[in-house]
């Protein structure tokens, strides 16, 4: 391969206007004069440009994000310390798991936006040491009959399975909503989770004087240039413009990279390790030193490039796909570059690590920058701004909306049906069916089930995990919607068995200099905080995406909760699917009629009106705590949480699975039926068990015990036929037709 070399041309002064050119605000400039202590040159201009991006350094949200419970008993590493949240789950062994977002990367090419996400957040995972054992995805799009938004979404849910088949990981959950205020800014975020044995945990911290550092991986070129930045502004009309700053990943390449990567951490010499992400080597060094309290000294020459003529600038700002940066104990850089060779992987030694507070970067002898780590980094002394906040002048028209104006519903039948269609409720088969959820073997359940459960070999335990968040609640109401995401995610996990240990979340938002809204991020932040608070599930880490939005329009604030489960014994593992007739029908929790934000009322209004369902979190533990008993005393057969489109969609998913079989339900609830069918009222789940005197005791003894509304509602029967109160009266296998093909019908 021919080896290109850096060249070093005559760069523009560095002035407050192409500072400004840069995103970097007058205030910033004037504060990089002052780390600096003169003006910079061009290739600091870019560093700090990146690394004082809203994506690098969470300027405008840390302050915010650190009211979040960041602590935990089970948890080994404090949120943000590493490159992703670290579980304790006994054997020896760990959890790593993180989500992050590449939405704008995915609005322009959706294809490589999405696959390149899903390779970051697993090289997040593996430098970690840990072995990748699931990949999960939550996506956002506008309306299915848009052609813009066909085209995003058939290629986002391609470049995530291409990806993550390619790779070796199975990809097991998911969520997807479809609503207009995502059609020109999608929302692709992606989670993975991996297993590392104590020993073996890695560190991404320089350490050690005199250590080397290494580049392996692919060669560097132009692609993604100025992605941190790209991801820092809005959608707009130039942005076609900047296709360069969406990288192309490689999932051949990566899984090499994996296998040696885990090798090498395993000789010992491993001493750091971190991810080329967002600013490519300009993050990993600075990051790196700033963890550990040393400096760097990089020659780009040493750099591997795979185009002619990159200049400094454009070599520290690449993010170019596939390449990490190792700390590798002086004198065994040769055994750990032999293992990266045998993987046909590059691997080179670039630079030195140094007892000072600098990060030097040269060409040869010439050095084109040296900047004080901690000066750029989150958590260090990069910037931090608590932005104004306005409560949205929205708020008073969409809570004024009065529910009883709604007609009474003529055809029961075919409006459950017609809600049952919508794409955000119906079957999410034709995306599942491209991904491979079984590579691998481990996985348990991972369709028609309300979290993935994955086992562990060599143990008798297994992990749920979930993504949840209903963006609608809160935009309608922002504290609300971020308690909701939070206690629907752990109930969902709960629902398979799992007891909810610990979350990482992704929190898409709109512009921070809104005051609207960053009120509605400093309102879901402090629902997030009290959800995790009460529920016990400390938050490990995430992603923060402002600035979705676009001239048209601005996205749902839309957090995104990523849960994590454990099960103890496999064999615990339930899922939500009827099982034989004659099984007991039973709602667990309380139905209020509520409909605000629901699915039901956006197909009759078209719109985001009302006000997101009351949730008591106290109550929701309740439930969790009394679903995780009757399962410990093997009492259910099935348990399925009701979320959206109300109790007859959840009916109505517990049975498309069955063969021959239907469901007769009595609901003797005294609401109006169309709110009493379709309420999305919270902390409540449909349960089912066997038909004994015995066990329908037991679990009014559980109910009663932790304080919790238990409902007998119906039964399950041999009749494929479904009826709940007589109202809603339909043949199972029309059920199954539209709910299992309506996506495919728009798409196809």
């Amino acid at each position: 391969m021919k080896r290109y070399l850096p060249v070093l041309r005559e760069e523009p002064d560095v002035t407050l206007e192409l500072a400004l050119e840069h995103g970097l605000t007058e205030e910033e400039y004037y504060r990089m004069l002052k780390f600096l202590g003169r003006t910079p040159t061009y290739t600091e201009l870019g560093i700090y440009s990146v690394m004082w991006s809203e994506h690098c350094s969470y300027k405008n949200s840390i302050a915010v994000l650190k009211m979040l419970p960041r602590s935990g008993k089970k948890l080994l590493v404090s949120a943000g310390e590493e490159n992703a949240g670290l579980i304790d789950i006994g054997d020896g062994l760990a959890v790593a798991f993180k989500i992050e977002s590449h939405n704008h990367p995915s609005a322009i090419e959706p294809y490589q936006g999405a696959a390149t996400g899903v390779g970051g957040i697993l090289r997040d995972i593996f430098s970690m040491g840990a072995r990748p054992i699931a990949v999960l995805n939550s996506l956002r799009f506008g309306e299915l009959n848009d052609a813009r938004v066909k085209y995003l979404f058939k290629n986002v849910v391609k470049g995530i399975g291409d990806y993550g088949n390619s790779f070796g990981v199975p990809t097991v959950a998911g969520e997807v909503y479809f609503d207009n205020c995502y059609r020109t800014n999608p929302l692709v975020n992606a989670m993975a989770v991996g297993i590392v044995e104590h020993s073996y945990i890695a560190k991404a911290s320089a350490k050690g004087e005199g250590n080397t550092v290494l580049i392996v991986g692919s060669s560097t070129g132009r692609d993604g240039i100025h992605g941190a930045t790209f991801a820092s502004e809005e959608i707009s009309e130039k942005s076609e413009s900047k296709r360069p700053a969406v990288q192309v990943g490689d999932p051949f390449v990566e899984k090499l990279l994996l296998e040696a990567t885990l090798e090498a951490i395993r000789t010992g010499h491993v001493v750091g390790i971190q991810d080329m992400g967002a600013a490519g080597i300009t993050c990993s060094t600075t990051e790196m030193s700033a963890r550990g309290g040393m400096g760097m000294e990089i020659d780009l020459l040493k750099v591997p490039l795979r185009e002619s003529n990159m200049t400094p600038y454009e070599i520290m700002l690449s993010e170019s796909q596939e390449r990490m940066l190792f700390i590798v104990s002086k004198g065994y850089e040769e055994e750990i570059i032999r293992i990266f060779k045998k993987w046909d992987i590059e691997a080179e030694p670039i630079g030195t690590v140094v007892n000072s507070k600098f990060v030097t970067i040269k060409v040869g002898t010439t050095t084109v920058a040296q900047v004080p780590a901690k000066s750029l980094v989150l958590g260090g002394d990069a910037p931090v701004y608590i932005r104004e906040q306005r409560r949205p002048t929205y708020l008073d028209q969409v809570h004024s909306f009065d529910i009883t104006s709604l007609p009474p519903v003529d055809n029961y039948n075919e409006t459950f049906l017609k809600l049952l269609s919508r794409p955000s409720i119906a079957s999410k088969r034709w995306i599942y069916e491209q991904y491979d959820a079984q590579v691998r073997t481990n996985t348990i359940l991972y369709k028609n089930c309300d979290a993935a459960v994955v086992r562990i070999k060599g143990t008798t335990k297994a992990l749920a995990m979930k993504t949840d968040g209903n963006g609608r609640y809160v935009y309608l109401n922002a504290r609300r919607g971020g308690q909701i995401a939070v206690a629907e995610s752990a109930r969902n996990v709960v629902c398979v068995g799992a007891q909810p240990v610990a979350i990482t979340n992704c929190l898409n938002f709109g512009n921070p200099y809104d005051p609207e809204v960053y009120w509605q991020f400093y309102e879901a932040v402090q629902g997030i905080a009290e959800a995790c608070t009460i529920l016990e599930t400390p938050v490990t880490g995430g992603n923060v995406s402002f600035y979705n939005e676009s001239n048209e329009e601005t996205i749902y604030p839309t957090p995104v909760i990523g849960m994590l489960g454990i099960i103890d014994d496999i064999d615990q593992v339930i899922d939500s699917n009827f099982k034989e007739p004659g099984d007991i029908i039973w709602e667990l929790g309380r139905n209020f009629g509520e409909i605000g934000g629901s699915e039901y009322l956006m197909m009759i209004t078209k719109k985001a009106v009302g006000d997101a369902p009351n949730i008591d979190l106290h109550y929701e533990r309740s439930i969790q705590q009394c679903l995780l008993e009757m399962n410990k005393h093997n009492l259910l057969k099935s348990a399925h949480d009701i979320s959206d489109g109300g109790i007859a969609v959840a009916l109505a998913e517990s049975i498309v699975s069955t063969k021959g079989l239907g469901l007769h339900v009595e609901y003797n609830c005294k609401i109006r039926p169309d709110f009493m069918l379709f309420s999305e009222s919270q902390s409540r789940i449909i349960l089912t068990t066997e038909n004994k005197p015995t066990i329908l005791q037991e679990m009014y003894d559980l109910a009663n015990k932790f304080n919790v509304q238990l409902t007998k509602i119906g039964i399950v029967t041999d009749r494929p036929q479904f009826n709940i109160n007589a109202t809603i009266m339909v043949d199972v296998e029309k059920i199954k037709d539209v709910y299992y093909n309506a996506i495919e019908r728009i798409i196809e």
